[in-house]
């Protein structure tokens, strides 16, 4: 009895020490004292959040057998100095698993790598559509911005034009001709045109002060007024049947003008030729006389 007693105590830990070098021969593991860095699990997790989860790699194909053929060199120098032997084939072949892992990969197959595809969140898509909404308004932003700038660009290249263009029509220094006393010439001969023509009809009451006006600002002060009729010209070029207008009443008051010249001249010479005659005649009778 005492005898069973003791063998109990001694078996037990022998058993035990067995059953662990057995496990530990056929199933070799590898103990980690901490988790890995990247899990390889063979089966899918349960919740979908798991971004831990890391697919088991493929496992590598088996190479195919390989065959040593001998040269043509090596087996004439055979045949020649050994009898004929039957060709020697190298055949290389995977070594044997153990039983244990046999046993594991039949219980647990090896899983395929698979890709976890999984739904934006509402978070995601109010982000996305915050961002399309921020994109919106930075384009209408900036496309007012460059409305704003365009017609500022207008507005001061309008206001640069109107004051070179004012500038311009100013007679120079060295002319000497100033503008005070002449517009104050022009406006009193204009309304020296109306109070003449106030009694008239319509249309003379109303050409008659515009042509004093006009003739006085020719007589008064002609450096402005040949700035001004030659602003008026480059406007009148954007219109070309105004402009051929203007360019034919021109040349006909040029040529009236002419006429009237070339005549003027004749009559001048005629009327002196006729002094002349007469002043001869009756000098002609005064010494006939004596």
């Amino acid at each position: 009895m005492a005898a069973r007693v003791l063998f109990r105590r001694r078996a037990a830990p022998a058993l035990t020490a067995a059953v662990l070098v057995g496990g530990i021969a056929f199933a070799p593991r590898v103990a980690y004292a901490e988790a890995p860095e990247e899990r390889h699990l063979s089966k899918k997790p349960i919740y979908d959040d798991d971004f831990d989860y890391v697919p088991a790699p493929p496992k590598p194909a088996a190479t195919p057998a390989t065959v040593a053929t001998p040269s043509p060199a090596s087996a004439t120098a055979t045949d020649t100095e050994l009898p004929l032997s039957p060709t020697t084939t190298a055949v290389a072949t995977p070594e044997p698993s153990s039983p244990a892992t046999a046993v594991a990969e039949s219980i647990f197959p090896t899983a395929e790598p698979t890709t976890i595809q999984r739904r934006p969140t509402p978070t995601a898509r109010l982000a996305a559509q915050i961002r399309l909404g921020r994109l919106f308004l930075y384009r209408q932003a900036c496309t007012a911005e460059d409305a704003v700038n365009n017609a500022m660009s207008r507005a001061f290249s309008l206001e640069q034009s109107f004051t070179s263009t004012i500038a311009s029509l100013a007679p120079p220094r060295e002319s000497g001709e100033r503008l005070m006393p002449g517009l104050v010439y022009v406006l009193v001969a204009g309304m020296a045109g109306s109070i003449v023509a106030r009694n008239r009809n319509v249309l003379l009451r109303a050409s008659a002060p515009l042509a004093l006006g006009i003739g006085a600002a020719w007589v008064v002060l002609p450096v402005t007024m040949n700035n001004v009729s030659g602003l008026l010209w480059t406007y009148e070029q954007r219109f070309p049947a105004v402009a051929e207008a203007h360019v034919a009443t021109r040349e006909g008051i040029e040529k009236g003008v002419r006429f009237v010249e070339v005549h003027g001249e004749l009559a001048k010479r005629k009327v002196t030729e006729v002094v002349h005659d007469a002043r001869e005649t009756v000098e002609g009778w005064v010494r006939k006389g004596k």
